[in-house]
């Protein structure tokens, strides 16, 4: 047979309170572990101790739930007297084991002998069930929600298996600390006097206490589920043949849904603030559910009630007694005052077994509230009638309604901060999974498991883990900021297996935004080419967007050739191999790639530089994907960078392959001189670099054009060459402009002919400022000269 086996190590409740779930869901031979986390973290299993004792327990909680309250316990009357525990697998005996200093304890979990040296596996499933496998046949050979404790959870199941004789029933803890077995049970009892009557009966020590009323239309007779001013609601269901007869439910807007079985004999919702049940059924009348014995005793009232009040009885007219009975608990102690008429209030002792009562006449009930809460807290019985004996007892209703006043305005405040909070990280959420399930339709995501990512699984790109972009930017350290853009700041990392990587993180602030973000991954993941920059996957966190790229230790071609004195270490062999990789990758993307891809923003900040100096064009946020029939397109978003863009682009809105030729074009001017296109004054007039090369041209003194720290590393020919083909790619007409296959080769074929450039779209003086609109002057610009250009069509 094959067992699961529960060993002692260092593991507190401490360590578990305060510190995050992570790990595994799954263990099987071998594993040696002190907890369980569900694949997508609802629920983590571990051990937890109880304050002020030595007992330690094995239980499942929500894992993001701060009160740590246990929606499954196992074996709740066997505590473990041991500090910490660890799980693990053992291929003897099909048996839960719980070793410890003292002796070993055994639970079965199947005598099953066909299973022996079978493949077992224990995981924790996303609903909060404990599963043990065959995972040789895929059998469930024992699971948790078969032996449910006080709490119901989503399609958990209450009620029986006519085939197997199996029952599903909720019985309360002791008290609110102590997980061993109360004096309450939850059952589903289908059938009244042989009637089908589908409803919930809470017992109290095996005797009718309390009935929801038939459940119909989504509802219970005497049960306020599915109230509609309630924040939870739930679809309820049951199954009625000849196998089963069960209730289950479901949450439907509901955050953490389970129903609890309180020791005090309530059923409460996942967040404690709705009760569905009454808090003391004696005394009442069966319009509220409660089928306990209600034959008052002589001094009650139906109007009598137990009030959950902080402070002190007077001492000189009342007096206390104390019974240590163990077996005694909170329900027990209520019945006993309720039945005392000497009775004035009660409570248990500090690990909520015992009673202690206090007793005197209605006339001495003199209750003082402690404001500052640092009393014990007791049932006080109230006695709101006078002819039953209280005098004093007015006094009560003002301050319970002022109590009452008091906790329902917090409540509402607190109730109203939490339902933003939950909406906002619900739409936050849908927001994330609407981009995952947009970015995985393109098969293009794998798990990187291996670069630490806890991600969505595809074919090429990676999703990363937050954590492991932390550590790799020491939590985005200044030191690792290698520049800024209209995107966001640009950090260096490096990953545990010393690759190093660039992570560009969006801004909140930034004029770019989520479109781009999924844009640039939804096609990137579709594109390679040896001058294409690689991205190696996405992080998305909460409000944190971020693209992981492949790092190029020699940063980007501004960089270089707009700084007076690294331009010099690009010589003219370099920087015409840069010219002929940047037409390379265009040409990829305009031809060759599986869609044709318009980049729309490309200019000297776009283009990286590998340790080779070889370049690689960079930042797809901008592009747009054509069809294989389309020639050009239309929008009336005009964006990219002012310089840059071709004419009838900047205004008219009207793009395509020949307004990448025209950025292409100015480009190469900049590479070319080492001067900036938009920032270039000549003869104190305001002629841009297009201009100026034009103006040259025309006199045939073109090789002025050059950068003077090529020196004596330029070939003239091929600078006149490339002077002319650039002239040719920034004409005024779009139909004048050449391809990108023309335009290499036009650079490398040097004999052939180049038809002669006409005039080049270019602007003097006052017609740059007449050309561009007021949004365009008022765009952001980031320290790399990168704008977002926002323009109507016309």
């Amino acid at each position: 047979m094959i067992t699961l086996v529960i060993f002692t190590i260092l593991c507190t409740n401490l360590i578990i309170n305060y510190f995050p779930a992570t790990g595994v869901s799954t263990i099987t031979a071998g594993d040696q572990l002190n907890q369980l986390v569900s694949p997508g973290r609802n629920f983590t299993l571990g051990f937890f101790t109880v304050p002020d004792t030595n007992n330690t327990y094995l239980g499942i909680w929500y894992t993001n739930d701060d009160q740590y309250r246990k929606v499954w316990v196992a074996n709740p009357s066997i505590p473990i007297t041991s500090s910490s525990s660890v799980l693990m697998i053992d291929p003897d005996t099909l048996k839960l084991i719980i070793a410890t200093e003292l002796g070993t304890t055994l639970v079965n979990i199947s005598n099953n002998e066909s299973v022996r040296g079978t493949n077992l596996t224990a995981t924790l499933e996303d609903t909060g069930n404990l599963q043990l496998k065959n995972e040789t046949d895929k059998r469930i050979l024992w699971q948790s929600f078969d032996y449910p404790t006080n709490v119901l959870l989503a399609d958990m199941k209450l009620g029986s298996d006519l085939r197997t004789g199996q029952s599903w029933n909720l019985t309360s803890w002791m008290s609110d600390e102590m997980p061993d077995l109360g004096a309450f049970t939850l059952s589903w009892e289908p059938d009244i006097d042989g009637e089908k009557s589908p409803r919930l009966m809470i017992r109290r020590r095996g005797q009718p206490y309390w009935t929801s009323g038939d459940l119909n239309n989504q509802t219970f007779e005497f049960m306020g589920v599915n109230n509609p001013f309630s924040q939870y609601q739930y679809n309820l269901s049951y199954v009625y043949n000849n196998e089963e007869r069960y209730f289950s439910f479901r949450g439907i807007n509901g955050v953490q849904p389970m129903w609890i079985l309180t020791p005090r004999g309530q059923i409460v919702d996942g967040d404690s603030s709705l009760i569905w049940t009454p808090d003391f059924c004696y005394g009442y009348d069966s319009g509220n559910g409660c089928v306990a014995d209600s034959d008052l005793p002589r001094c009650r009232s139906e109007d009598d009630k137990f009030s959950l009040l902080n402070g002190d009885f007077s001492p000189g007219t009342t007096s206390s007694s104390f019974d240590d009975n163990s077996d005694l608990i909170i329900s027990d102690c209520m019945v006993r005052c309720w039945n005392d008429c000497g009775c004035l209030g009660y409570t248990t002792s500090s690990n909520g077994t015992g009673c202690v009562i206090w007793t005197g006449t209605k006339s001495s009930n003199n209750f003082s509230i402690n404001p500052q809460g640092n009393s014990v807290t007791k049932y006080v019985l109230i006695s709101p009638n006078p002819s039953k004996g209280n005098a004093k007892s007015w006094i009560w209703a003002p301050i319970v309604a002022v109590i009452f006043v008091v906790f329902f305005c917090v409540g509402l405040l607190w109730y109203l901060k939490k339902r933003k909070v939950r909406r906002e990280e619900e739409e936050r959420q849908k927001r994330d999974d609407e981009y995952f399930v947009e970015l995985m339709a393109s098969g293009s995501f794998k798990d990187a498991t291996n670069l630490e990512s806890n991600g969505r699984k595809g074919s090429d790109l990676m999703v990363f883990s937050f954590g492991s972009i932390v550590a790799a930017t020491a939590d985005f350290a200044s030191e690792n900021k290698l520049g800024e853009g209209g995107f966001g700041p640009v950090y260096k990392g490096t990953l545990r297996d010393e690759r190093e990587i660039a992570i560009k993180r969006l801004s909140r602030t930034s004029g770019q935004g989520l479109v781009e973000f999924k844009n640039e991954l939804i096609l990137i993941a579709k594109l390679q080419h040896t001058n294409l920059v690689r991205v190696l996957g996405c992080c998305i966190h909460g409000e944190e967007k971020m693209l992981i790229y492949e790092y190029m230790p020699n940063k980007s071609l501004d960089f270089f050739i707009f700084d007076e004195t690294r331009k010099a270490l690009l010589d003219w062999p370099k920087r015409w191999n840069i010219i002929e990789g940047i037409a390379q990758g265009l040409l990829y993307l305009h031809k060759y790639s599986r869609m044709r891809v318009i980049h729309r923003d490309l200019k000297a900040s776009n283009v990286l530089l590998d340790e080779s100096m070889n370049p690689k064009i960079s930042d797809f946020g901008m592009a747009r994907i054509f069809k294989q029939n389309e020639t050009e397109a239309m929008t009336k978003r005009v964006v990219g960078t002012y310089g840059y863009m071709s004419p009838e682009y900047a205004m008219e809105g009207t793009f395509s392959v020949k307004s990448d030729v025209f950025s292409f074009g100015v480009l190469t001017f900049e590479i070319v001189s080492g001067r900036r296109n938009t920032s270039f004054y000549h003869n104190d007039k305001t002629i841009n670099l297009i201009g100026y090369a034009w103006e040259l041209w025309q006199q045939g003194d073109a090789p002025e054009f050059e950068d003077p720290t090529l020196a004596d590393t330029c070939v003239v020919d091929q600078l006149l060459r490339t002077i002319h083909v650039a002239l040719l790619c920034v004409q005024e007409n779009a139909v004048d402009r050449p391809v990108m296959s023309d335009v290499i080769s036009m650079l490398i074929n040097d004999t052939m002919l180049l038809p002669t450039p006409k005039r080049p779209a270019f602007f003097i003086g006052t017609s740059v400022s007449k050309s561009t609109s007021a949004k365009e002057k008022s765009d952001d610009r980031s320290i790399n000269n990168m704008t977002i250009t926002e323009m109507e069509a016309r």
